[in-house]
């Protein structure tokens, strides 16, 4: 336990001088807790201020009666919601997709970051990387159209390829065995040149003269990207991860959504296409609320999980 510093006064009184000095550092910095006070306002509003309504999830619900009128039930929506036979599916469906977005898509901002850090022509550099930005400020939507203009089975781009030179199409759209897969694809194609973004400004930090040290001993440059440049950024690389982690069940709502149909649906149900349709569509409001903190509270356990364990490696974690 820290010890609290005091100091006399010529007239007997005594101060805490860790008060007086974090009185004087607030002084001293006031401008930037201003700036922070917005992104606070924000998050409270925003963030902290709905869980409020986390209470229906206890509750039947009805908008009639109210969140307060409304009859407790305590935990049947999650009773109901953990009996059902949509359960087991949709954990499987959220995991797979997850699982594949960890496996491919996660490592691939920091590979493009790897070799982005490589180029040495500045202008060319510039210009890669505005490209591969580009696809992120591109709506869900467009990429669906994209994607069905593409791999559309009558006309689609893809197809026709295909057919001029095996003399087969595939019908990658409606197959629930590929869903996953061009769930992740179009992941990887929007998100890789944006996430870059942290990993080259880890790499920014990274000492030059380590790279000079390293040169003079004879090595090229997988070995300098082998024992420097990953070593500098394996703590940004972890705490990504944690947050990764952390987000498993969240698969994106709007993106399955816009890409499911009748045909794939076995493989395309996921927990936030499930929270829409029992909650806008069919009205199950406790219902869908329990859903959706049942997913939050998994996040927020795995969080932890994940930072221990970070922090049983000696990495440092996010707390």
């Amino acid at each position: 336990m820290a010890k609290t510093k005091t100091i006399k006064l010529s007239d007997g009184s005594v101060i805490d001088a860790n008060r007086t000095s974090n009185r004087k550092y607030f002084k001293q910095h006031i401008w930037l807790y201003l700036l922070l006070l917005p992104g606070l306002l924000y998050m409270i509003l925003f963030r902290y201020v709905p869980m409020g309504g986390l209470i229906i999830a206890f509750k039947d619900y009805s908008p009639f009666k109210g969140m307060w009128g409304s009859p407790w039930v305590g935990f049947s929506n999650f009773t109901k919601f953990f009996s059902n036979n949509d359960f087991p599916k949709l954990l499987v469906n959220t995991l797979g997709i997850s699982l594949l977005q960890l496996v491919l898509f996660f490592p691939a901002p920091i590979i493009l970051s790897l070799f982005l850090n490589e180029v040495r022509n500045i202008a060319y550099k510039r210009c890669v990387q505005t490209l591969v930005y580009i696809p992120h400020f591109v709506s869900w939507v467009i990429i669906a159209s994209l994607t069905y203009q593409l791999f559309n089975v009558t006309d689609g781009v893809f197809n026709i390829i295909s057919r001029s030179l095996t003399g087969n199409s595939f019908d990658i759209l409606s197959k629930a065995s590929t869903f996953w897969g061009l769930i992740v694809g179009q992941d990887i194609w929007r998100e890789t040149g944006y996430g870059t973004i942290v990993f080259l400004a880890a790499l920014s930090g990274v000492d030059q003269e380590l790279y000079e040290a390293a040169r003079v001993d004879g090595a090229g440059r997988w070995r300098l990207m082998w024992h420097i440049t990953l070593p500098a950024i394996r703590g940004t690389i972890i705490m990504m991860l944690i947050l990764r982690v952390g987000g498993i069940l969240n698969t994106g709502y709007e993106q399955i959504f816009l890409m499911r149909n009748d045909l794939n649906l076995a493989r395309a149900e996921v927990f936030d296409t499930y929270i829409y349709t029992k909650g806008i569509k069919n009205g199950m409001y406790s219902f869908s609320a329990a859903v959706g903190m049942f997913k939050s509270i998994v996040g927020m356990i795995l969080v932890l999980i994940s930072d221990r364990v970070a922090k049983w490696f000696g990495e440092s974690g996010l707390y």
